[in-house]
């Protein structure tokens, strides 16, 4: 019995298709981690912006602000990296700390209500919007570039690096 000369791909064409693939996927994976990105800062902005309501409520039926999150008393979600958003209320006696309050570029504070923020991927914060442009690649970038944050008592929600 004759077994009919099958002809398979030579090393040449499978090298070339190997090539062709991982130039692919070269410019792809960067663009998906770029578009996850986006999509979380977007998750946290209306988290934060769902959160400020409950917190504007609270207030409104309480003339206060609660000492923490769990005081409204509904389940607190982490922020897309898997940490809780900090929450610092301003307009509460005693007032807090000072140092505990997130700054513009010129050491104001930024909300005179509260401070609700995530810390953004890389976890860090200086609590101060950076005074130097951040890099859209995220390298030698300050820690709060890429913080997600709540600045004119609710009129910007977003990046620091964006305000």
């Amino acid at each position: 019995m004759k077994h009919p000369h099958v002809r398979g791909f030579t090393l040449v064409e499978m090298l070339i298709a190997m090539v062709i693939a991982a130039a692919l996927a070269a410019i792809a994976i960067p663009a998906y981690q770029q578009y996850r990105e986006r999509l979380m800062v977007n998750q946290a902005k209306m988290t934060i912006a769902v959160l400020a309501a409950d917190l504007t409520r609270y207030y409104s039926e309480h003339n206060t602000y609660p000492a923490t999150l769990a005081g409204l008393g509904i389940a607190i979600p982490l922020d897309p990296w898997g940490r809780p958003y900090v929450y610092v209320p301003i307009n509460i006696v005693p007032a807090p700390i000072v140092g505990k309050l997130y700054k513009d570029k010129s050491l104001h504070p930024l909300n005179s209500d509260f401070d609700l923020y995530s810390l953004g991927q890389d976890g860090k914060t200086s609590k101060q919007i950076p005074n130097t442009t951040c890099n859209s690649n995220g390298t030698n970038n300050p820690p709060s570039c890429d913080d997600v944050i709540r600045t004119g008592d609710g009129s910007y929600i977003g990046l620091a690096s964006g305000y």
